[in-house]
């Protein structure tokens, strides 16, 4: 049946208001996801700033002899319970480090109490009316003030959250992508190279192929899985260790780092293969001197990607008991560490509301790090990567 000119008007009309439909909805969707990342950054920012701050105040220090066996004699009664416990701790120490101190008195700026900290933040906390009446005579007399906290960079975990840090997850967490990368990334290009230009294409490596692409999609509980029963459990590897760590992380990331491997050496022009056999360069020697210095970048991109999101995973970590309460830095890779998502997960669970700030500190840290990486795998490939 033919049809008259209104009618195809009106189907193009139908079409075209199903086009400026789909349009906006997806317009819509993309604005709406913004707006999510853009509520949650702005919630971490609100709730973590205040991480970076940590409250000081004046009090006058007496290094008497009774201070050195009873660290709480060594400032004024109306202001003891306004000083961290972790300072007070620190001065029998200090006594026996310098014997001239015993006898002196000094006006010294000390570590606040959290609850002090969170009073000057103006957020809860369980101080007394008359302890709160001597903290704002002190912010009166300019003797309490929030100061840059150092201790957050510097220091290792604590039950107290005024001395709680991130320096012993943070090491913790380098330790551990040391040995993921270390392994996971001779292992993961020498296995894409060898099925990309060596294997034979049958059954055998296409089910090889086909158990990597299914690896790379698992839930990572099951490599902490694997890696207990594995690492831990047979070999008797140390558990909570980065070793034991980046050996698990190492089985997460080998996928990742194969499959991106294979994808930069597929975007390598045969021309450049034939090349090399031309001028009689051997399998190895053209794979070796040609195809993977051009292929470098992605692999490079895609390594780091895989490390990225390496250094974000906490549940494989939990289960080889990477989630453990170290105060000190680790210095080796054979020493009890944890790892900033697994210290992040710990800080989430203690009641004291002062966490609160730590974890999401905590995230920041660990959102500018993850940011950074994924940055530097940009910037990198389109430094180097060849068109062809």
């Amino acid at each position: 049946m033919k049809q008259s000119f209104d009618d195809i008007s009106a189907q193009l009309r139908a079409r075209h208001r199903k086009s400026a439909r789909l349009k906006w909805t997806s317009m819509g969707a993309l604005g709406l996801a913004a707006l999510f990342l853009v509520l949650f950054f702005a919630d971490m920012l609100i709730k973590g700033t205040p991480a970076f701050q940590q409250a000081q105040i004046e009090v006058e220090v007496s290094y008497t002899e009774q201070a050195s066996q009873l660290p709480l004699a060594a400032v004024n009664e109306d202001v003891r319970q306004l000083v961290s416990r972790g300072y007070l701790r620190l001065i029998p120490g200090r006594m026996r480090d310098n014997p001239d101190l015993l006898g002196a008195t000094s006006m010294e700026w000390v570590l606040a109490d959290g609850q002090v900290d969170q009073y000057l933040k103006g957020h809860h906390s369980k101080l007394n009316d008359r302890q709160k009446a001597v903290v704002d005579r002190l912010e009166q007399e300019g003797r309490a003030e929030l100061r840059f906290n150092t201790r957050f960079f510097t220091s290792g975990d604590s039950k107290m959250p005024e001395l709680a840090g991130i320096a012993s997850a943070a090491m913790g967490t380098v330790l551990t992508l040391m040995v993921t990368l270390a392994v996971a990334f001779p292992i993961g290009v020498m296995t894409a190279v060898y099925l990309e230009e060596f294997a034979p294409d049958n059954r055998f490596t296409q089910l090889i192929e086909i158990n990597i692409n299914n690896l790379a999609a698992i839930p990572s509980i099951l490599f902490g899985l694997l890696g207990l029963a594995i690492f831990i459990n047979f070999f008797g590897v140390p558990r909570s260790t980065p070793i034991v760590g980046g050996l698990t992380l190492a089985l997460m990331t080998l996928p990742v780092i194969i499959i991106s491997t294979r994808t930069a050496l597929r975007s390598v022009p045969d021309s450049i293969r034939h090349a090399a056999f031309g001028v009689g360069c051997s399998r190895w020697q053209m794979v070796r001197d040609h195809v993977l210095p051009i292929a470098m970048p992605g692999i490079m991109t895609g390594s780091i990607i895989g490390l990225a999101q390496a250094m974000g995973e906490t549940a494989p970590l939990i289960i080889i008991g990477m989630v453990a309460f170290i105060p000190d830095v680790s210095t080796s890779i054979s020493d009890a560490a944890t790892v900033l998502p697994a210290q992040i997960f710990t800080w989430a669970g203690e009641p004291d509301r002062a966490f609160i700030e730590k974890t999401s500190g905590g995230i920041l840290v660990l959102l500018a790090v993850l940011i950074s990486l994924n940055a530097s795998a940009v910037v990198l490939r389109k430094r180097f990567e060849r068109r062809w």
